[in-house]
């Protein structure tokens, strides 16, 4: 009875991260819709922060501050490498190097998490199969966010900054693995959204920030920035952290592969853009490789 309801709870938070994916491939549309309509990427990411922020304090503990030095520390870093570092270098380089380069780089973060948990974490540590599972999945990445153009333009400093998004994730993984077991998830999140927004602060200093009443008037732009900070923010950001303390950070990770199918079939609905042999190939490998990690996983639980 246990077993089975064990493997129950494995299969809802495989959907579950399966799910969070779904909606992070779906966020470039709505950030899109937004500076299109006149917001900045540093105006979309603060005002979906904010919006998080405002929204978490409302059933998070009244806690302020971590347990020790270290741990809040380890919180204020969690705050850049999830919150500003990660879209700020993500939004630049996409600003500077091309959508196929920035996706294919940022999508190395389960490689580059696994890299980092395997150094210092036996228990995280990847077998031959799984090894092998997760390069069919990358490949597979590769061909969906290629979509049949094989074009790549070399453009040193915006795919140095995408390096630094997917680093900034795999970094994110591993601090929040390391707090887990200590503090409560909500208020870890909180952590995370508090310090996003302050470590912003010098960069909208520097920059300004975006506040016409005439742009907000807009149903797209607040509909937008109301999804981005309740859904692909706070509810995705709690879950994910949930996701990743049930099935592991590795098998979690892997499942950002996904990230660039679910971003063309948006972008084919939304904006007409054609899905290529090589992008329905892809998805299938993409699916081939996560069945092998994941399988593997169960055997290895069983024995």
């Amino acid at each position: 009875m246990d077993t089975q309801l064990s493997k129950k709870s494995i299969l809802l938070f495989n959907l579950l991260a399966f799910a969070i994916v779904c909606v992070w491939g779906t966020t470039f549309v709505s950030s899109k819709v937004l500076i299109t309509n006149g917001l900045r990427p540093i105006d979309a990411f603060f005002y979906r922060f904010l919006i998080a922020y405002v929204c978490i304090w409302t059933i998070a503990p009244r806690k302020l501050f971590c347990n020790s030095l270290k741990d809040e520390l380890l919180a204020v870093a969690l705050g850049i490498t999830g919150g500003s570092a990660y879209f700020l270098a993500e939004n630049t380089a996409l600003q500077i190097s091309t959508v196929t380069n920035v996706s294919l780089i940022v999508c190395t973060t389960p490689i580059l998490t696994a890299l980092l948990l395997s150094i210092g974490n036996r228990d995280e540590r990847m077998n031959r199969r799984q090894i092998i599972g997760s390069l069919v999945a990358f490949v597979g990445m590769v061909l969906v966010v290629l979509n049949g153009k094989f074009a790549l333009k070399l453009s040193p400093v915006g795919d140095l900054l995408a390096f630094v998004a997917a680093w900034s994730w795999a970094f994110y993984s591993l601090i929040t693995k390391m707090l887990a077991p200590k503090y409560s998830n909500l208020f870890i999140i909180r952590k995370v959204f508090f310090y996003g927004l302050l470590t912003l602060l010098p960069v909208i200093a520097f920059s300004g920030l975006t506040t016409s009443a005439e742009i907000f008037r807009q149903p797209s732009v607040w509909l937008n920035i109301l999804f981005l900070g309740i859904v692909a923010s706070l509810v995705c950001y709690v879950l994910w952290n949930l996701v990743m303390k049930r099935i592991g950070v590795v098998k979690a990770s892997n499942y950002i592969y996904f990230n660039p199918v679910v971003a063309i079939i948006t972008a084919s609905i939304v904006i007409d853009e054609r899905i290529t042999p090589f992008a329905v190939l892809g998805s299938a490998m993409i699916l081939i490789g996560m069945y092998q990690v994941e399988k593997v996983g169960k055997s290895a639980q069983k024995q």
